[in-house]
């Protein structure tokens, strides 16, 4: 596929206003997630570059935090860094259009065969912009119950031998600041947590904030 067209205006209180546009795009590898897109982007300086974009659906995690201020956390093989991960329960938004507060109740109970009563937005973020278009919405459940036996999911690949673990909040923190939880979606949404805690969940975006970052080849 090529295609040409102008993208990336200057934002709010850029000190640029040049328009950096595409001059060219191609896709020179599209896989069962992701896909490569290759652009040739227009400098300020009129000379033309190679820009190589990871394209990527986007994601959705959960901070569920129980009664007790512990974070519902799971430890699952990550095969890229080749080794299990502390993280959130988290996936990608691979259904068109589907609200993403949708999207981190699925993976909630797929993950941990919990549902939540409550739902807030905790932080926005964008995973690595210099390389890719991968956005992910970290969520904030509490009021956790448990899903009947009968109901759950059953895991298959990696998540079949995943652990689920409770941690009180404070751990994860100091976790986090030892280097023993290491995912950033983990990361953001612990830490993220703890303020709002300590702030006593003041100002929280609810759950179907808007999301302008929010990859647009998923809608």
């Amino acid at each position: 596929m090529t295609r040409t067209s102008p993208t990336g205006g200057a934002g709010p209180g850029s000190p640029t206003s040049h328009t950096y546009e595409v001059a060219e795009s191609t896709t020179p590898y599209q896989g069962r997630i992701i896909a490569i897109r290759r652009d040739l982007v227009r400098m300020p300086d009129g000379d033309v570059a190679q820009r190589d974009v990871v394209v990527h659906p986007g994601a959705v995690g959960v901070v569920a935090l129980d009664d007790a201020e512990r974070v519902v956390m799971v430890f699952q093989y990550r095969h890229p860094v080749r080794r299990p991960l502390w993280e959130l329960p988290a996936g990608i938004l691979d259904m068109p259009g589907e609200p993403a507060s949708i999207a981190a109740a699925r993976e909630l109970a797929e993950e941990t065969a919990l549902r939540a009563e409550r739902w807030s937005v905790l932080a926005d973020v964008w995973a690595s912009p210099g390389m890719t278009d991968e956005a992910f919405r970290v969520f904030l459940a509490r009021g956790l119950s448990e899903i009947p036996v009968g109901e759950r999911y059953v895991p298959v690949h990696e998540e079949a031998e995943m652990t689920v673990a409770r941690v009180p909040l404070d751990e994860a923190v100091t976790r986090v600041l030892d280097g023993d939880i290491s995912n950033a979606m983990a990361v953001v949404g612990i830490l993220a947590a703890a303020r709002a805690r300590d702030i006593g969940f003041a100002s929280l975006r609810p759950p179907d904030a808007p999301w302008a970052g929010r990859p647009a080849n998923q809608g």
